[in-house]
């Protein structure tokens, strides 16, 4: 392979560093960069195929994931592969688009056309925004390839399309088609193939399968009654080079059965088949259904297969003007409940949902075993408003193989979401909590998403229903509970703790402090777990709230950001670190109302003119029918200090992370990001502090910090305590009165909602009775990125 050559200049530090590497002569030649930095402009991740032993012989990583990677010095740019030695550095975020790298070792790839990064550095010395502020006068994407524009697939693995980073139920890539393909050509040496002149029932197909018969003529005219997410099951010892799948429930007038997609015809009509569409499908396979062959169903079922081959199925979408009636379709299924029926419904039950978003939290992950198979589940929580209960509906809300959509659900926005299973928690026997959560058959259709052409459930009663309560309903009232981010956690643990162990459903029980930080440890980015450990409280110190919001905002050029937008702040001061002091003086804080949202009168009319009622017509019906005198100090109550040596974990302020915001319509598309995970690509990357630009809730007046060290080990931990308390509508204090001590307190998770709860310095003041007190400390733990490690405390239970 000839130098490389190019228009880059020849202060290149990327073409000096590669030419060197292809003039090494050695067997295995390899090349570093120095001191100069390099910019990481995007991230890929791909599973592992079976040849990973051939392309990486000394890899001893055990992930199933690879990453390719485009860095750029501002003169050139290249696409490398990494190696899976540097996978923990971006499981954890602390390697990330706009990451700065130094040192970067490349070699050859095995194709002597691509190259590979052995090793890097990442700096983190120049700031999280080193790479926004380098770049800012670039134009990415026009920096020049050092030589061909790369391939759009995966370097290191046969695979047909790259995962998304965080989970891997996502489509992920412009491979993934969004328009009908063209009919493929006929393969009429298959025995298989139908007769397409004429059309079948499924209860026909059905008949011919189990009396033997593997001849299937005619074409079935069927509508799509649900869809399933997608499912990846590539491993790491497959060669599959496309290993997914997704079902349809369809039906027709006879009978109905379960569609399957296999590998690239998901690529190819994924994204176009919906639920209520009525589709042909033509070159089908038939086989015994899973649910008959695992035993789960009495009578046989048939499963049809549409595969890319063998024989090429061929689907067609029908247009309603040629639907005949002598097919006779069923009508597509729905079960729509609200929000006052969700308490006389059982555990379990299956159900569809419409409302008002008032609150979408932060996107968090959670690990899932599947088998033998463990993998990460991305999920966030919704609350939406509708009708008939001013209890909000409950949504723990995974993926749906949609990101198109659920990465553009915000408050004020009206969703729809289907297939919902009823999930109900105690706290005693006489409280309960509901919530719902996926199916593998929940789909979500939301205003402002581009949804509304195939959301099916236009006209029904339910919908009529809520739109006439929409075109009354106070629109100001609902904005002032819209909220974005932040922790959240819910249903509520019980309070005591006798109850606590009985519902841990198998759980692992008390660990050490030691063995809580190496467990925190193993945590990727945005995974949230549970931990029980037993701990005395050492310190207590209290926190107003801070005027984050008062942080210089931004004017990076690389932020999307519509220059016709007025920037959300609460004022022009800037941010104050408060100082600590004794608490015998101190008066509590009063409550700081965020200012409204008002609109510009420079935005266009969609942009301008915000109405609910308006922005759901289209959706639902279509064509046819300030305090002057801030206090910034905190109150404090400490035991004696521990050693400097000892171990610690947490944070000892709050993170930004962690802090509800105010919804802000104009700039709802920034704050959306800026709320969400880490993003692959420069062009969508944000300043790190672009989440502090909008104003924190009203509902979040301070918080309290407390260490604890762990009884086992001594361990400390940082741990923030954020009460829930009497007319707070995002934190809500449980119906179960109590005295409002710290112990009761601690063990309801806030203050009791039938009294004033006391101030946080008269708390302080009475932290002492905490002195040498055994608690068994239920602890949130998750992982904001790089060494962040947020720790919030959700129960204490006393030990006699």
């Amino acid at each position: 392979m000839a130098a490389l050559s190019g228009s880059s200049s020849d202060c290149c530090t990327l073409k000096k560093t590669l030419n060197r590497v292809i003039s090494n002569t050695s067997s295995s030649p390899r090349a570093r960069t120095r001191s100069e930095p390099l910019y990481l402009i995007s991230l890929e991740r791909y599973g592992r195929d079976a040849d990973f032993a051939l392309r990486f012989p000394d890899s001893i990583s055990m992930s199933d994931s690879l990453f390719d990677a485009t860095i750029t010095d501002g003169d050139c740019k290249i696409r490398v592969s990494l190696d899976p030695a540097v996978n923990r550095l971006i499981s954890v975020n602390a390697l990330h688009c706009g990451s700065v790298v130094r040192h970067v070792e490349l070699s050859r790839g095995e194709d002597s056309a691509s190259f590979h990064v052995c090793s890097l550095e990442v700096d983190r010395l120049s700031g999280g925004d080193a790479a926004l502020r380098a770049l800012s006068s670039v134009n990415v994407r026009a920096i020049p390839w050092m030589a061909a524009e790369p391939s759009a697939g995966p370097l290191r693995a046969r695979r047909s399309s790259y995962l998304p980073l965080w989970n891997n139920h996502d489509f992920c890539g412009e491979m993934w088609r969004d328009t009908a393909p063209s009919e493929p050509d006929a393969e009429d040496s298959e025995e298989e193939i139908d007769d397409i002149g004429s059309t079948v029932s499924l209860a026909e197909v059905r008949r011919h399968f189990l009396s033997g018969s593997r001849r299937y003529r005619g074409a079935l005219c069927v509508r799509i009654l649900h869809k399933s997410r997608l499912i990846y099951y590539g491993k790491a010892d497959q060669k599959c080079e496309c290993p997914y799948k997704a079902e349809l429930q369809v039906g027709d007038g006879s009978s109905s059965a379960c569609v399957v997609l296999w590998n690239t015809v998901c690529l190819e009509w994924y994204r176009i088949l919906h639920p209520g569409q009525v589709v042909r499908l033509c070159r089908y396979r038939v086989k015994e259904s899973y649910s008959s062959r695992t035993g789960q169903e009495s009578e046989p079922h048939i499963e049809i297969s549409l595969n890319s081959r063998n024989p090429t199925a061929q689907i067609t979408i029908i247009p309603k003007n040629q639907i005949s009636p002598d097919w006779v379709l069923p009508d597509l299924p729905h079960s729509f409940i609200c929000g006052q029926e969700l308490p006389s419904s059982p555990h379990g039950h299956i159900c569809d949902v419409i409302g008002v978003v008032i609150f979408v939290g932060r996107p968090e992950r959670v690990r899932r075993k599947d088998g033998q198979r463990s993998e990460m589940e991305e999920y966030r929580w919704l609350q939406l408003a509708d009708r008939t209960s001013d209890k909000p509906i409950m949504i723990k809300l995974f993926s749906t193989s949609q990101p198109d959509i659920q990465s553009r659900i915000y408050p004020m926005a009206l969703l729809v979401c289907t297939r919902l299973k009823l999930i109900r928690r105690a706290v005693d026997r006489a409280t309960t909590f509901d919530y719902l959560t996926n199916t593998s058959l929940t789909q979500v259709y939301c205003t402002g998403t581009g949804s509304h052409p195939v959301m099916p459930y236009r006209g029904i009663r339910p919908i009529r229903q809520f739109l006439r309560w929409l075109k009354q309903v106070d629109e100001s009232s609902l904005l002032e509970r819209a909220l974005i981010g932040g922790y959240f956690s819910y249903p509520p643990l019980p309070v005591s703790l006798h109850n606590f162990m009985e519902n841990r459903q198998g759980e692992a029980g008390l660990i050490s402090g030691g063995e809580m930080k190496l467990e925190c440890e193993k945590l990727n980015y945005r995974e949230k777990r549970q931990f029980a450990v037993q701990c005395v409280i050492t310190a207590a110190c209290y926190h107003h709230r801070e005027d984050s919001g008062r942080t210089q905002y931004s004017d990076l050029p690389s932020a999307p950001l519509s220059p016709r937008v007025r920037r959300q702040r609460e004022g022009s001061e800037p941010h104050r670190t408060p100082v600590k002091r004794k608490l015998f003086s101190s008066t509590s804080p009063r409550k700081r109302l965020a200012p409204p949202l008002q609109p510009l009168a420079t935005e266009d009319d969609a942009e301008r003119d915000f109405s609910l009622f308006d922005g759901a017509m289209e959706f639902l019906v279509g064509e046819q029918e300030d305090d002057s005198n801030d206090e910034d100090e905190d109150e404090e109550f400490s035991t004696p200090p521990t050693s400097p040596m000892t171990s610690r974990l947490g944070l000892t302020r709050v993170a930004i992370e962690t802090l509800p915001r105010v919804f802000c319509y104009e700039r709802r598309h920034v704050q959306a990001v800026a709320v969400g995970l880490q993003v692959n690509t420069f062009h969508k990357l944000l300043p790190q502090r672009e989440l502090e630009s909008f104003s924190s809730a009203s509902c979040y007046t301070g918080y309290f910090t407390l260490t604890m060290r762990a009884l086992s080990d001594g361990v400390m931990l940082d741990v923030l305590f954020l009460p829930a308390a009497p007319g707070n509508l995002h934190w809500m204090p449980l119906p179960l009165s109590h005295n409002n001590s710290w112990e009761s307190i601690l063990s309801h998770g806030g203050f009791s909602p039938h009294a004033p709860p006391p101030s946080p310095a008269d708390l302080i003041a009475t932290a002492n009775q905490l002195t040498n007190q055994r608690l068994l400390c239920v602890l949130d733990a998750c992982a904001l990125g790089g060494e962040k490690m947020e720790l919030v405390l959700n129960r204490a239970f006393p030990l006699r």
